[in-house]
């Protein structure tokens, strides 16, 4: 399972207060405190900002060790360990989000369609729905492989490489541990803006997309941001 052990050093290695301060301002820009499911929410970061906003936050991932990083954070908010394509057992909500390119996991069309499908069910009438996804522009930035390197304070040392082909993005991870080598592969799917508008189309009007955070539409950048609003199908 991915996250296995990445859970233990994820916000080591990502966490950043700054950038989730913007992801807690873009939200804020467009849905004031209400009812939200944040889905795929890794080490609970934003889940927990935003709850000290005032938003009514519950949250699920796939990986039961990323769970347990965020309810150590905040164990009042309702976390679920489960599929973001499979929210029958939730009720609704004014807004669901889904951040950090988590939506990028996503890795069949078919799956975009019934996650799609699955927001739109569980959205009250005109909620809004927030996502995030990597842009075009990190398929050409990581055609030449990309390399980190370093040591935990726990004296693991780690190896992060992130290559691209085609519209796939590969993330390799090796942790050095005392009781020897742990790899985990990760796998994320860049889709095309135009494609992803076809298949919101039928659920959600398009409020807006940026570029970073503040740039109008699909521009050069690292990703690109929606919002979207729940149409009442027929």
């Amino acid at each position: 399972m991915i996250y296995s052990t990445l859970a233990t050093y994820y916000d080591d290695l990502v966490k950043d207060e700054q950038a989730t301060q913007a992801w807690v301002t873009w939200i804020e820009r467009h849905k004031s405190a209400c009812s939200m499911l944040e889905c795929a929410c890794g080490s609970g970061e934003i889940t927990h900002a935003l709850a000290l906003k005032g938003y009514t936050m519950q949250a699920l991932d796939l990986s039961q060790q990323m769970i347990d990083q965020a309810k150590a954070k905040d164990p009042t908010i309702p976390y679920y360990c489960q599929d973001m394509k499979d929210l029958s057992a939730l009720g609704s909500f004014e807004a669901i989000a889904c951040l950090c390119d988590s939506f990028n996991y996503l890795l069949d069309p078919e799956d975009v369609i019934t996650f799609f499908q699955q927001v739109h069910d569980h959205l009250h009438p005109h909620g809004t729905f927030f996502f995030d996804t990597h842009a075009l522009d990190r398929l050409a930035e990581f055609r030449q492989e990309w390399n980190e390197t370093g040591e935990f304070c726990d004296g693991t040392k780690y190896q992060w490489s992130i290559e691209s082909e085609d519209d796939w993005i590969y993330q390799d991870f090796a942790f050095y541990t005392k009781a020897g080598l742990i790899q985990e592969h990760h796998l994320q799917r860049v889709y095309d803006p135009q494609w992803l508008k076809t298949q919101l189309e039928p659920y959600f009007e398009i409020e807006s997309i940026d570029t970073d955070f503040t740039h109008p539409g699909i521009c050069p950048g690292e990703k690109y941001f929606y919002v979207c609003t729940r149409k009442e199908t027929k």
